[in-house]
């Protein structure tokens, strides 16, 4: 049986229709499924996710992109239910070595969760721009690549926590890509998803399946 994906979805509020409806880029199935992996989108209503996701059999958390976290201050696109979901499986993924990537939004979660602290960033949303890996780096990051960048919010160094060590830099210095230093967890701020998608991207994802290395 393919590897189940587990993948968070963003919250869409249609108050003229009276509904909040959960949805997922439709890039998501269609670069997973090419990787013969299968994808499974978590709902944000369930009263226990963690549940969902073990009947389910889903060997990688994705957290992915959209809604502002909810604690961030003048925040405006939450959802606080998709808050609570992900930090439900965030805890579970901790408590049982479930591989973790968090992808813009989902790196956000990762880092906020963990105690860091983000801020809000300039010159970041709907850019491409140059990624500096950390020498030394472990996870399959791809040196010198180019990335697509949607976010208004980061995180700076020393914003991180203690859990959390840096990857890889934007040019003005933000935190690009995140990995835990003891667990099988990895935030990336640019989306697979999208343009400027790179092999290295799927090449992480079998590496966190796999749960190696063990060290960021």
């Amino acid at each position: 049986m393919p590897p189940a994906i587990g993948l968070t979805q963003r919250v869409s509020d249609l108050p003229d229709r009276g509904e909040r409806r959960d949805a997922l880029d439709q890039r998501w199935a269609a670069l997973l499924e090419a990787a013969g992996l299968v994808p499974v989108p978590v709902p944000n209503a369930l009263a226990d996710p963690v549940a969902f996701v073990v009947a389910a059999g889903v060997q990688l958390l994705v957290l992915t992109g959209g809604n502002d976290l909810a604690a961030l201050p003048g925040a405006t696109d939450t959802a606080p239910e998709r808050d609570r979901t992900e930090a439900r499986l965030l805890d579970h993924a901790a408590a049982t070595g479930l591989p973790v990537l968090g992808v813009c939004r989902g790196m956000q979660m990762l880092v906020h969760h963990l105690g860091g602290r983000l801020e809000r960033v300039d010159g970041h949303v709907a850019v491409d721009h140059a990624v500096t890996v950390t020498p030394g780096t472990a996870w399959p990051l791809a040196p010198g690549r180019t990335v697509n960048s949607f976010h208004g919010w980061g995180v700076r160094p020393d914003g991180l926590g203690p859990d959390l060590v840096a990857l890889a830099h934007a040019p003005d210095g933000t935190v690009e890509a995140v990995g835990h230093r003891s667990l099988p967890q990895v935030g990336i701020m640019w989306h697979p998803e999208r343009p400027h998608s790179h092999p290295a991207d799927l090449e992480l994802v079998r590496s966190l399946l796999d749960r190696t290395p063990t060290r960021p």
